[in-house]
């Protein structure tokens, strides 16, 4: 089922111009704009510091964002995602709450190197990404080899990639990919509310609605280490 538009969704959208980095598509193929179009986020200009940057792939409504960026006001966030219709709700919720250090990008994460500048994130935030358990969609899989080897692009030296899912098959997809990519792995949890990380956890509205029917939360850090791959990713 498709979602419904917003009602004024474009007036809206601009509104929230001055937080909005890049919509859409720089062209139609996405595997040609990978490999050929680069139009990298000047930090300083954006944020108007050289604070370090974090980000997030599929920010959902935002919430997770939110906190994280009033609990770490000497970061800057950059929370991507692909959603017209969602990725408004989170802009105008970071407008609403008066949060400097957030902005956002509505494009697909298969062309996030077109505008994150190569080795530029401390840290990449995963939080419940579809499982897409289907054998035919694996490569759509967020912690799948084609969206890792576009982390590594990202990620500064120890870059981090921190995962939280409710879907334990899932769970342990990433952790064997991550390790096959050349992640260590550490901070591993099957049940992250009952876990020593639980103090520090921000509870999205999805994760609280998940632990509420019994659900539990598997998290994990990924940290890589390993030789840096190129800079354009294979789609």
């Amino acid at each position: 089922m498709r979602m419904r538009r917003k009602r004024n969704l474009e007036p809206r959208m601009e509104a929230c111009g001055q937080i909005l980095l890049a919509r859409g598509k720089p062209c139609r193929n996405l595997k040609e704009a990978a490999e050929t179009f680069r139009a990298p986020v000047d930090y300083g200009a954006v944020f108007g510091n050289d604070a370090p940057v974090e980000l997030e792939v599929g920010c959902g409504n935002g919430g997770f964002i939110a906190e994280l960026a009033r609990r770490a006001p000497e970061k800057n966030y950059i929370a991507v995602e692909l959603c017209t219709n969602v990725v408004l709700t989170a802009m105008e919720r970071i407008v609403r709450e008066e949060i400097s250090n957030v902005r956002f990008l509505n494009i697909p994460a298969e062309i996030l190197q077109c505008y994150i500048p190569p080795h530029s994130i401390g840290r990449i935030y995963l939080n419940f990404s579809t499982p897409l358990p289907e054998a035919g969609r694996e490569k759509q899989r967020l912690t799948s080899d084609r969206f890792l080897a576009i982390y590594k692009t990202l990620l500064a030296e120890g870059g981090e990639i921190v995962q939280k899912t409710d879907s334990a098959p899932f769970f342990d997809y990433s952790l064997r990919k991550f390790r096959e990519n050349g992640f260590e792995v550490r901070d591993v949890t099957y049940d992250l509310h009952a876990s020593e990380w639980a103090a520090e956890n921000i509870v999205t509205e999805y994760e609280k609605n998940f632990s509420e029917k019994g659900m539990k939360i598997c998290r994990a850090v990924a940290v890589y280490r390993g030789e840096r791959e190129g800079e354009n990713a294979e789609l």
